[in-house]
């Protein structure tokens, strides 16, 4: 049996007095607080004032309320209580009555067998315990997987906030009368919106998708020079010819991810 320090109490029911005593005296050498009650209606009230107990030991025949309906009523409302029944009579219907309406773990005739009894409470208190740790778990379980669940609504959220700050950016970036261009360690455009696009054009060698370009292929030398004057002194400021204008182009690197990228902004100049 798992050991724990919960007190263990067991409820002897009968309408004979010399049941119970034969009861009680059976656990004397145990360390069981066994508590007596001489009909169903003292076994509930027992229950309800002193409770909780692990196991119930109930007569199948009592006046007024029968050791089934007893049963039953201890399930309803405490279903972790293991519940024997003892009887003088080979009923079968009484057995099974006792198994599907009071949910009873053994039934026991009279007259019982003292050892064979005492093994029997054994082992209706380690299913006792056996239930309250699992039902321990099932709870320490389920909290685990709530705060689980509210680590991952935080975390949902949080990148759903991201996104949308992303796109406003994005949005943002898009609409300003400056190009911007971001590339990234390797020479490709990882980024331009639509007014660098627009001036990029005139340098790109192969159409008009600016969009993942490597620079050392599809773009002309002087500005791959650029950007690698850029890439060397972390900020440059220069002049710069896009077909029939000229643009003021603002240039510096940062660090994104572990890697170095050039950030380009285009400002035309007026003639």
């Amino acid at each position: 049996m798992k050991e724990s320090s919960e007190q263990i109490k067991i409820l002897c029911v009968d309408d004979e007095r010399n049941v119970l005593r034969a009861l009680e005296r059976i656990f004397l050498d145990d360390n069981y607080e066994i508590v007596l009650a001489g009909c169903g209606e003292e076994g509930l009230a027992v229950m309800a004032e002193s409770g909780p107990f692990q196991v119930v030991i109930s007569d199948y025949r009592m006046p007024v309320m029968n050791g089934v309906e007893f049963l039953k009523s201890v399930y309803e409302r405490w279903p972790e209580t293991v519940r024997i029944v003892l009887s003088g009579y080979a009923d079968a219907s009484a057995i099974v009555a006792a198994i599907n309406e009071g949910q009873v773990y053994r039934f026991i005739p009279k007259p019982w067998n003292d050892d064979e009894l005492r093994v029997t409470i054994q082992n209706c208190l380690e299913r006792y315990f056996l239930q309250k740790y699992n039902r321990e778990l099932l709870e320490e379980l389920g909290k685990t997987n709530q705060i689980l669940e509210e680590k991952v609504q935080q975390r949902t959220e949080q990148l759903e906030l991201r996104n949308q700050a992303l796109e406003f950016s994005q949005s943002l970036l898009g609409s300003l009368p400056v190009g911007v261009a971001g590339i990234d360690e390797n020479g490709m455009i990882a980024y331009c919106n639509d007014t660098a696009a627009q001036y990029l054009k005139n340098i790109c060698t192969n159409g008009t998708d600016i969009f993942g370009l490597d620079l050392t292929v599809s773009c002309n030398a002087l500005f791959g020079s650029l950007v690698e004057q850029i890439r060397r002194e972390k900020t440059v400021s220069a002049q710069f010819p896009l077909g029939d204008a000229r643009f003021r182009l603002l240039g510096r690197t940062m660090t994104f991810c572990g890697s170095e990228s050039v950030i380009l902004v285009f400002v035309e100049i007026e003639p």
